[in-house]
């Protein structure tokens, strides 16, 4: 397997990387080199090239460390990418992932695992959703490990193909940042809804994983809950599909998507403003998500009450779902 990545582009250097990858999760340059026998500027440039190439992940953090995409995973993402039959690296997919599942340390007879630390949490949300091949669920409340960090994850998953359902905890959206982050997810293909409290924080892949906090009161980020398949995780697939159908569906705040016609389309702005107001946002928090003055969005919610012809917020939000501007 010295010249494993051959077929789509890649040397032995690259090969012998993603190897050491799917041995040693977690690691770091220095530690990728002296394994290796390596120059430090040597391994950047082949992580460089396996990230490319949708083989590896940067974990967030300092030091930078990588794993490895899990290889069956990988291999899909290849296919799409180069368009190329990979017969060599199929016949050994099977003994990579056994490896890739060594380096997790996980225990296939344990129902629910403890992930103790961000690192670990990290590492298995990571593994879990470049693994992913139909479907990810997503529960977003807090606690978070990173806040308003970009899923590069995600946006690799989406990219091949992968289905996204998230539900979001309504107040998290009125945070800085959230919402554009939350649009990058919707042009790639998500799709979102939100409650106006949820806390049942979690993440399913493909019906088979799920991870979720220790507690749902808590607000341990670092300490979770791995779920096998098992009556309990039947039990939080129930609650999921339970919660989305009482969620309300999240659209996009882009200047092609707002409604024209009647003299009076919605800016932008007012857009995010509706989406906010439709997830429960009070005004104070509507003006810090978007950084204007709390006089500025009463200003505006009126003329959108007005422009929808409705007397009550709550109308002007069942005026705005029925014309398809949620």
């Amino acid at each position: 397997m010295t010249h494993l990545l051959k077929p789509v582009g890649l040397g032995p250097v690259e090969s012998d990387v993603y190897l050491h990858l799917l041995s040693h999760a977690h690691a770091a340059v220095p530690g990728i080199a002296g394994a290796l026998g390596l120059t430090a500027p040597r391994v950047r440039t082949a992580l460089s090239r396996l990230t490319s190439a949708g083989l590896a992940n940067r974990l967030i953090g300092r030091p930078a460390r990588y794993v490895a995409a899990p290889p069956e995973v990988a291999l899909d993402s290849l296919v799409l990418h180069h368009h190329q039959v990979l017969d060599e690296l199929r016949a050994q997919a099977r003994e990579l992932s056994l490896r890739a599942k060594v380096a997790a340390g996980t225990q296939p007879g344990d129902l629910i695992e403890v992930l103790d630390g961000a690192d670990a949490v990290l590492r298995t949300l990571t593994r879990l959703e470049l693994g992913a091949r139909h479907e990810v669920c997503i529960i977003d409340a807090p606690p978070y490990l990173s806040p308003g960090t970009l899923n590069t994850n995600e946006l690799q998953a989406l990219a091949r193909g992968v289905a996204y359902r998230g539900i979001y905890h309504a107040p998290t959206l009125a945070a800085p940042g959230t919402l554009r982050l939350l649009d990058r997810y919707l042009a790639e293909g998500e799709q979102a809804r939100t409650l106006p409290d949820i806390r049942m924080k979690m993440l399913i892949a493909d019906g088979e994983l799920a991870v979720v906090p220790i507690s749902f009161t808590g607000d341990d980020a670092a300490t979770r809950l791995l779920v096998r398949p098992s009556p309990v995780l039947d039990a939080l697939k129930l609650a999921f599909e339970a919660l989305w159908n009482r969620a309300t569906p999240v659209g996009r705040a882009s200047a092609e998507d707002a409604p024209s016609g009647g003299g009076h389309p919605l800016s932008p702005r007012d857009l995010a403003i509706l989406r906010l107001l439709a997830s429960g946002a009070k005004d104070r928090s509507i003006a810090r998500a978007l950084d204007v003055t709390e006089r500025t969005v009463e200003r505006r919610v009126a003329e959108i009450v007005r422009m929808l012809d409705a007397s009550t917020r709550f109308q002007a939000g069942v005026q705005a779902a029925a014309r398809g501007w949620l």
